[in-house]
């Protein structure tokens, strides 16, 4: 198995065309090691969004290739595409996104569904739920817990399908300090027990302490602990 989970090979992302083009990646390369917890940072419009669109499948780059566990991604069919996203990418986003009508148990329990896993799925996501903390939550609708808890709930969600990647969008974004760090120290805790691969996308690098790379985008640049340097549009 490759240490190397995500590759990203000259990577370029166009949109428009004419006078109206703007290249909003230009040329990026960077790797991430399974394992790693990862920042990406940078203010609005510096060019963040469409990396992690990149990352996520969400979006094919205009050149490049985009490698994720080994398999180049960019020659796939969309429906290809979103099979292998749903298997090897977890998300959690600054919302929780939980469905409001089905309990904590059920939401969890949702992507291994919709991959008609033949794992014990209810199994799996109490699991899980117990790990984050929210066992005395399991049974209750979504729209009756905290923030906090619905986001412990996410990051369960996220990790259900024991995805190569989990990738964060601001996802202490709409929480306060304190309940920011909580979820902050167990996402790391997730990450060092499972040894799981995060992204996390941020515009507040200081939530986010003692962590194994910070990738930075910031006047149309973006500079990594790997001294990797992109060309991004601002």
């Amino acid at each position: 198995m490759s240490d190397v989970v995500l590759e990203l090979q000259n990577v370029s992302r166009i949109f428009g065309e004419g006078d109206t083009q703007v290249k909003a990646l230009d040329n990026v390369s960077l790797s991430i090691r399974r394992g790693e917890f990862v920042l990406i940072v940078g203010s609005s419009g510096s060019g963040k969004s469409t990396l992690l669109n990149m990352i996520g499948l969400l979006d094919k780059p205009t050149s490049g290739k985009v490698i994720l566990d080994g398999k180049e991604t960019t020659t796939l069919n969309d429906g290809q595409v979103s099979q292998y996203r749903n298997e090897k990418l977890g998300f959690v986003f600054q919302f929780a996104n939980l469905l409001p009508d089905l309990t904590v148990l059920e939401n969890v329990m949702l992507p291994q569904q919709i991959q008609r896993s033949s794992e014990d799925i209810r199994q799996n996501a109490t699991d899980l739920l117990v790990k984050v903390g929210l066992e005395d939550q399991i049974n209750k609708r979504s729209n009756k817990i905290s923030g906090g808890q619905a986001q412990r709930a996410a990051i369960a969600r996220g990790l259900v399908n024991r995805p190569t990647i989990v990738l964060a969008d601001e996802p202490t974004g709409n929480l306060d300090s304190v309940t920011a760090g909580k979820i902050v120290k167990l996402a790391k805790t997730m990450a060092k027990e499972l040894n799981q691969t995060f992204i996390i996308v941020t515009h507040d690098r200081h939530q986010f302490p003692d962590v194994d790379r910070v990738i930075t985008i910031k006047d149309g640049k973006a500079f990594s602990g790997e001294e990797t340097t992109m060309e991004i549009a601002a």
